[in-house]
């Protein structure tokens, strides 16, 4: 909205007054501004999950290849003295070669089991070529598709050469011989994973990758060209999913440095904890280490594998360390496939990075193949070494004087940095890095509590939160935490498993194999649980039986009905509507759990949700007995009874104040639409017949060319439309609606059409045949279903409920006729699917089928519902046959184009060969919903294929866009109420706006106003003015014409928007409101068919759209002549009270979205003005027959009438109840006389007359002015007492020229501005002198 320039540069005024205005803005409810209202109702775009390994590998063979040579040292390394010797932690020069040979191979063997236990160990030590490939080749053969190590250490040969080869030895060792590394490759096979441990050791990583590309281009080769001689060899093995580990650059040597073990890179590789504790000891901090020596480390008490010993301490928090160090620095698909897919060779690789800090404080620099980003200067190495500081700080006292051992404060620590990062971080940030830590505290019980809780704030914030703590690897851990016991964890279990289920469902397969769903099952019947933890237990059990039959069996034995059906009347509302939407996902096509739910009379529990008051649990209910009717499970008498009752209560909700109910409604009715088809066809015929035989006027028909309405694409999205598009065509609610009336009863010979819909004719270009339903033609257009639904007389709806069996199926196709012309488009739509697919099956099994053979191809066949793309158009789209065209339009209108007609279908001319189709062989005494001759093709399928194009199409997204709620951050604070966020800022700025607004207007009004005739703003509007409102603090005016809306900005003189809405022609506005004007304002349109549209983002350049739409008063006959339909708002209840021609003003209560209350007017003639005070809760109603009653609505439907006053001798015009504590009423008639009642008072206190011949009043609330509008062309301004203080008859400037008849005004709630609209379509607005304002 605009800011009024004006109004900000206004004086400013004591800060008391401003402030408590600004208050009861704050205080003031808003309606329609719930998610329901403000988003699409659809589930969240599935995230594509990566966190599951599509193929976990193991290790399971390890080739140990050691060229030691023991005592002979190659001829090109020269050693310094002294060296380094340790191989393996043995000095090999401490025993005979041979023995040594054997104990260091031995040891290799028992360090790499430590990290795989289960992998078979081959050591070939001084070998040969030949052995090297028996060895590799048997290894290979017994991996098959598993990942085979190989580990090579070279200490005892030359260096590897540049033509990519290693060395062994021959025989009897007396020489040195080269191996080939694309031997080695041939015989390895992928997956595979090589260490090499020698000097230069990164040549070989890059000859393997030559080899590798070479090996690429061969089967490329092959592949393309198979007598190329390559294609004749046996393919080589792909070398792509090979991962190398080597120690140095290609133009390194090992360290030598005779502290160090000769094999460090093996050493850092398969003994991390013992070399990283050697090294820690040689640097120079050690020295603040007291008494610390190498001996002592050796004697670090505890195992590596127990956690609570100090070595298992260490390392656990190495672990910890490089683990995460891996996750912040590698790129997440990496991190996936090296720390995440194979246990050995993650564990080498979080080694690894050990490696790369040792070993490059020596100028060394092992590399990899997949390449690492450097992590050798890693923050977290400082936290490694104060852990290991920490540890060996007490290592004298223990050893020495056996004190106990204190536990490392690593964890701790790192979880407070963790929950700094989450209470302190900004919305777009970095992830966290101590998250793969969090990981490993649920490991640990004294961290547990502490790393759930965070873990569960941290996947609060979003599903990008659970899409990175699952790619981190928490699944297996979480899963695994539900066979704890302990009560604590419960809840927070629960959350997190809500929010991994809302992102990703596809977990509850795992949740069902690892009995997972019994945990939820125990929280939901725990009712000591709060209702909140309950209903994520629900949620996620909603999740396991949705669509997953082996889910459905587990949690039926489980005892989820009995559980969900106790829960159907917690005061929770979130759990009411998730114990619905579960138990409709349990029996949904699960005959077993249905018959249970049937045992416990689920659908009898289930019918009191229909009354809630929250429309979304109305909505589960809804779901929950649409799935119950909806199973494919033959039929019994009993259950058929069932069913009945059930689709009886549904068609209660036929009026629901909510659109989101009545959608589900459609999809429940669908389902009991597949299931009793035959029913439902037997029906479709007899109202087709009957409505052929009837025609019914509608006022529509005596439409003046004034009035006509515009033709739109949708309604869903207005457009400004151009004023000379006017047709008599009824905007359709949806682009197809009008397309295909089919004729639908071709007789033989190929005569006429049988019959036309409601007052439409049929076209004669239009090409289409009678398609299936998925040809976008429909069968049944709106003009027909309309005049259907007023065939079958409206009082039949009232009477729908406890009607005899035998007709259920006509009750239900008449609430599906009405859910048809709803006034919200896709409750419409999703109608107009449903009746026009019986239509179609109907019509298609009634009469001989004609099938069009090739030759006609552009016609297109009657296809089977699910087959698309039958329609073929000639490439023009030219009508192929022209049929008979029948009577013109009403009134001449003229015809828009073809597509938007009801087409008929052609007459039936033989084609080419002259043959008949086969549907000439039925007998003529054919069985209504026989198959007839069974024919190959697509027909064979039909029924099923019918039933999957109701289901298919028929889904509301309900349960999906329920789910979104636990996606999304419940802990947050909503924006609304964060006092620094946007929203709360524009807030802030409307209620400042509304109060300048309120004051300055009260200081004109106090002043007096003498005269009110100065024209500020004059125009024509598109069309005739019907209702005229103005926005109570900005300067936009709506202007309702009859089916459209115009926005003006009077202090601009410029139209803001135009737009349709959306309203059957023989409809016309007769009421608008303002709703929130004070803040997001809404507008609501009520038309004289009783339906009532609420729009938004109008008049600020974004498309109108509409928020919702229902019937607010069912039983109303379009007239010409009535009261329309007239509505008052109270902003401070929420309350919406709407009455005219109808007997009853009925109360609608908009945060529940339903009727509160009926309450009966006792007259027989229409309410043609309704005035509220929510204060005293007071209605007074304004009558037809000159009476003014007043009703208290606090009491029951028989007492309710306090007061009748029948001094009006004609049709009330207006009568107005004053807001104050003591207000008066106020009624005028169509005579001109005022009258001022006391509401205590069976008299009038006081009587005015005024104009003869009013047609429009209004009385403005602040400043006791009423102005009338005349049929005689003017317009008289009078203040309380009476007095003319102006006569308007001229319009300024236009020559003088005479204002219109009057058709309606409106006096502005605030200023003293008065707009008026006639029937010239012009629009002026008349305010008080200049000076004044």
């Amino acid at each position: 909205m605009k800011m009024d320039s004006d109004l900000l540069h206004s004086p400013a005024v004591g800060l008391a007054e401003e402030e408590e205005a600004d208050m009861n803005d704050w205080k003031l409810p808003l309606a329609f501004m719930k998610k329901r209202h403000s988003e699409k109702i659809e589930g969240s775009k599935a995230l594509a999950q990566s966190w599951r390994m599509k193929d976990r590998m193991k290790t399971v063979s390890v080739a140990l290849v050691l060229c030691l040579n023991v005592g002979v040292d190659p001829p090109d390394v020269v050693k310094t003295s002294p060296c380094a010797r340790l191989e393996c932690w043995i000095d090999p020069l401490s025993m005979s070669p041979q023995k040594a040979l054997e104990t260091i191979g031995a040891n290799l063997q028992k360090q790499y089991e430590n990290w795989q236990p289960r992998a078979r160990y081959k050591q070939s030590l001084d070998p040969t070529v030949d052995e090297v490939k028996k060895l590799c080749t048997s290894l290979r053969r017994n991996a098959k598709e598993e990942r085979v190590l190989f580990h090579y250490n070279g200490h005892g040969v030359p260096r590897p050469t540049v033509n990519g080869e290693i060395w062994v030895f021959n025989k009897n060792y007396t020489q040195y011989i080269p191996l080939s590394i694309y031997d080695l490759q041939t015989w390895m096979g992928s997956p595979s994973i090589f260490v090499y441990d020698c000097s230069n050791a990164g040549i070989i990583v890059k000859s393997f990758k030559q080899f590798a590309l070479q090996r690429e281009q061969e089967l490329e080769v092959a592949a393309i060209n198979p007598s190329h001689p390559l294609a004749q060899m046996p393919l080589p093995p792909s070398m792509k999913n090979c991962i190398q580990l080597a120690a140095c650059e290609a133009s390194e040597l090992l360290p030598m440095n005779p502290d160090l073990p000769a094999d460090l890179f093996t050493s850092c590789l398969t003994t991390p904890i013992k070399i990283a504790l050697r090294w820690f000891c040689m640097q120079k901090s050690a020295k603040l280490v007291p008494g610390v020596t190498l001996d002592l480390i050796e004697k670090i008490p505890g195992r590596l594998n127990d956690r609570r010993t100090p070595l298992g301490e260490l390392n656990w928090i190495f672990t910890a360390i490089t683990d995460t160090i891996a996750w912040n620095v590698l790129p997440r698909d990496l991190f996936q496939k090296l720390f995440r897919q194979d246990l050995l060779v993650a564990s080498l690789f979080r080694n690894f990075l050990l490696a790369e800090r040792i070993m490059r404080s020596y100028n060394c620099t092992p590399v990899s193949s997949p390449r690492l980003p450097p992590t050798y200067m890693h923050a977290m190495w400082q936290a490694w070494d104060l852990a290991v500081d920490i540890c060996l700080s007490q290592l004298p006292t223990i050893i020495e004087e056996g004190t106990a051992f204190r536990h490392s404060p690593f964890f701790a620590e790192q979880l407070t940095a963790f929950q700094v990062w989450l209470t302190m971080g900004v919305e777009n940030r970095n992830p966290p890095e101590q998250l793969p830590i969090v990981l490993q505290v649920l490991l640990s019980q004294v961290h547990r509590l502490r790393a759930l809780d965070l873990l569960g704030r941290f996947l609060d914030l979003g599903p990008w939160a659970v899409s990175l703590a699952l790619s981190v690897g928490i699944f297996p851990y979480v899963l695994k935490l539900l066979q704890s016991s302990a009560r604590e964890l419960r809840p927070l279990l629960v959350f997190i498993w809500a929010k991994i289920l809302a992102v990703d469902s596809s977990c509850q397969a795992d949740l069902v194999k690892d009995n997972g769903h019994k945990y939820f099952l125990s929280v939901l019947a725990d009712s000591y649980m709060p209702a909140e933890h309950r209903t994520m237990a629900v949620f996620i059990l909603a999740v396991i039986v949705n669509s997953y039959t082996t889910g459905q069996e587990a949690c039926l034995q489980g005892n989820l009905i009995a559980n969900c059906l106790e829960q159907l009347s917690d005061p929770h509302p979130l759990l009411r509507q998730w114990v619905a939407i579960c138990l409709g996902r349990i029996w949904q096509n699960f005959d077993p759990a249905r018959w249970c739910g049937v045992r416990d009379s689920a659908h009898e529990k289930l019918y009191t949700l229909l009354s809630d008051p929250i429309p979304e649990v109305r909505c589960a209910a809804v779901f929950a007995l649409g799935t119950f009717v909806g199973n494919s499970a033959e039929r019994t008498d009993h259950s058929t009874t069932i069913d009945h009752n059930v689709a009886m209560m549904l068609a209660q909700l036929i009026n629901d104040g909510s659109p989101v109910v009545r959608k589900e409604l459609v999809v429940a009715l669908s389902h009991l639409v597949v299931q009793y088809e035959s029913n439902f066809c037997t029906v479709a015929l007899q109202f087709i017949e009957e409505e052929k035989n009837y025609s019914v006027p509608s006022p529509a028909n005596t439409a003046e060319p004034g009035n006509l309405t515009p033709v739109r694409d949708s309604p869903a999205i207005p457009r400004l439309r151009s004023v000379n598009s006017y047709t008599n065509i009824r905007a359709a609610t949806t682009a197809r609606l009008n397309k295909s009336l089919q004729n639908l009863n071709l007789n033989e010979e190929g005569g006429p059409p049988a019959f036309s819909p409601g007052n439409l004719s049929t076209s004669s270009s239009a090409s289409s045949t009678l398609g299936s339903p998925d040809n976008d033609e429909y069968i049944l257009s709106f003009e027909t279903i309309d005049k259907m639904r007023r065939v079958s007389s409206y009082s039949s709806l009232n009477s729908l409920i406890g009607v005899s069996f035998n007709s259920v199926y006509t009750q239900i196709w008449r609430v599906l006729l009405h859910l048809a012309a709803d006034p919200f488009p896709e409750v419409s739509d999703l109608a107009m699917k449903v009746l026009n697919s019986i239509a179609y099956k109907a019509t298609m099994n009634a009469r001989p089928q004609r099938i069009l053979d090739s030759g006609s191809l552009t016609q297109s066949a009657p296809a089977s519902p699910t087959s698309k793309g039958t329609h073929i158009h000639q490439a023009g789209g030219s009508p192929p046959m022209p049929s008979t065209s029948s009577s013109s339009l009403t009134n001449e209108v003229p015809k828009p184009p073809a597509r938007d007609q009801p087409a008929t279908r052609p007459p039936y001319t033989p084609t080419l060969g002259g043959q008949a189709p086969h549907s000439h062989q039925f007998p003529r005494t054919r069985k209504m919903f026989d198959k007839g001759p069974e024919q190959a093709g697509e027909d064979g399928d039909e029924p099923c294929g019918h039933r999957n194009y109701i289901s298919a199409v028929l889904q509301t997204g309900l349960c999906d866009w329920s789910a979104k709620y636990f996606a999304q951050p419940v802990m947050k604070i909503p924006e609304e109420h964060d006092l620094e966020s946007q929203v709360r800022m524009e807030r802030q700025w409307r209620f400042l706006r509304n109060t300048r607004v309120r004051r300055q207007s009260r200081c004109i009004t106090q002043r007096g106003v003498s005269r009110l005739d100065d024209q500020i703003f004059i125009n024509r509007n598109p069309g005739v003015p019907s209702v005229v409102k103005f926005h109570p603090f900005n300067t936009c005016i709506a202007v309702a014409d009859k089916d459209s809306i115009c926005f003006w900005d009077w202090e601009k003189g410029e139209r803001l928007d135009y737009f349709y809405n959306g309203n059957p022609r023989y409809t016309r506005i007769t009421a608008m409101e303002y709703l929130n004007g004070h803040d997001c304002s809404l507008l609501l349109t009520a038309t004289d068919d009783g339906a009532l549209r609420i729009w938004k983002n109008f008049a600020d350049q974004k498309n109108p759209e509409m928020v919702t739409a229902w019937q607010g008063l069912s039983d109303m006959l379009p007239t010409t002549r009535g009261a329309g339909m007239v509505v008052d708002w109270e902003q401070e209840t929420g309350l919406l009270m709407t009455s005219g021609d109808v007997r009853v003003i009925r109360i609608w209560d908009t945060d529940r979205e339903m009727k509160v209350q009926d309450i009966p007017t006792g007259a027989d003639s229409c309410v043609t003005s309704l005035s509220c005070d929510s204060q005293r809760s007071l209605i007074v109603a304004g009558l037809g027959d000159g009476s003014v009653r007043v009703f208290d609505r606090r009491m029951g439907p028989n007492d309710c009438r306090v007061m009748t006053y029948r001094e009006h001798g004609a049709w009330v015009v207006k009568a107005h109840l004053q807001k104050e504590t003591d207000g008066h009423i106020i009624s005028v008639s169509v005579n001109g006389d005022v009258r001022f009642f006391e509401p205590r008072t069976p008299d009038s206190i006081n009587v005015l007359q005024t104009v003869k011949g009013l047609t429009a009043l209004d009385i403005h609330p602040e400043a006791n002015l009423f102005a009338c509008g005349s049929m005689n062309q003017f317009i008289a301004v009078y203040n309380s007492n009476g007095d003319v203080i102006s006569n308007i008859k001229y319009y300024d400037g236009f020559m003088g020229q005479r204002i219109g008849a009057i058709s309606c005004l409106a006096f502005h709630p605030f200023w003293p501005h008065l707009a008026v609209g006639s029937n010239d379509y012009y629009m002026s607005i008349y305010s008080a002198e200049k000076r004044l304002r």
